[in-house]
């Protein structure tokens, strides 16, 4: 299964001080990859590289915005100097705002685009070079169902998903040459501390409504918990997918392939 392993890998996720990015980071860790994750402020730096050494793992982190492009390009420049070139980038950092369309300001959807969208772009531009003149790297963009679903109160962040998810099969077209592999991760509806008081109980001991309709629309019957996205995150991080680019891999339970239960 050596194929599988990432010994002598530098990762880079993005936003991954806590959650999914966390999750993803620590699969790949486990893996054997060397891990390298930024976050937009110290104190949240300062929380990961605790929640790093508790469970073992030497993690590299730094302060930095990844909406920022000069920043952005220091970052990475100073991780090459410190760490080594870049193997893998995970595009995990992302935001989303649900507020009716019509309710939204455009200030407010331009920040979900620009860090939902444009940081992914700036973050791959900044470590393709050294990717190509390695011979090698490996992109993986957290994308969403949002890229093929729509749903209320999220028009900016389906709107960046569905950009995030052209973005990768543009950077496989561009760069597979150079024997880079952009691939995306579309997670589904996952357990995290941001959805939890969406999984409450109510006060009469019931389901929270949106709790009921994602169980309801989901074939495994339950939410995703962010260990789930680590698989599939280590296989495209990996060189068993070596020849698999452009590809988005939906980690949802099976929504995308069902219609639903009959009222």
């Amino acid at each position: 299964m050596n194929m599988f392993s990432l010994e002598g890998k530098i990762a880079l996720v993005t936003g991954a001080s806590y959650g999914i990015g966390f999750a993803i980071a620590e699969g790949l860790a486990q893996a054997g990859a060397t891990i390298v994750f930024n976050d937009i402020n110290q104190e949240l730096v300062n929380k990961g590289l605790a929640a790093y050494e508790e469970k073992g793992i030497k993690a590299h982190g730094y302060v930095c915005d990844v909406t920022d492009e000069p920043a952005v390009q220091n970052l990475i420049a100073t991780i090459e100097k410190e760490v080594g070139i870049v193997d893998i980038l995970v595009n995990n950092a992302g935001i989303i705002k649900r507020i009716p369309m019509c309710e939204m300001s455009a200030e407010d959807f331009r920040k979900v685009i620009d860090v939902d969208l444009n940081a992914p772009f700036i973050m791959s531009k900044a470590c393709i070079p050294s990717m190509i003149k390695k011979g090698h790297g490996k992109i993986i963009n957290i994308c969403s169902m949002m890229s093929e679903l729509g749903r209320e109160t999220v028009s900016a962040y389906a709107a960046a998903k569905g950009g995030l998810k052209m973005l990768t099969r543009n950077i496989c077209s561009e760069y597979g040459e150079q024997n880079i592999q952009c691939n995306g991760i579309g997670p589904g509806y996952i357990a995290t501390p941001q959805t939890a008081p969406l999984r409450e109980l109510q006060a009469d001991g019931s389901r929270h409504p949106f709790d009921s309709f994602i169980i309801a629309k989901t074939p495994a019957a339950r939410w995703g918990n962010p260990e789930d996205l680590v698989g599939p995150a280590v296989f495209l991080a990996s060189d068993a997918s070596n020849f698999v680019n452009g590809h988005i891999l939906y980690v949802d339970g099976g929504i995308l392939a069902y219609i639903g239960k009959q009222p």
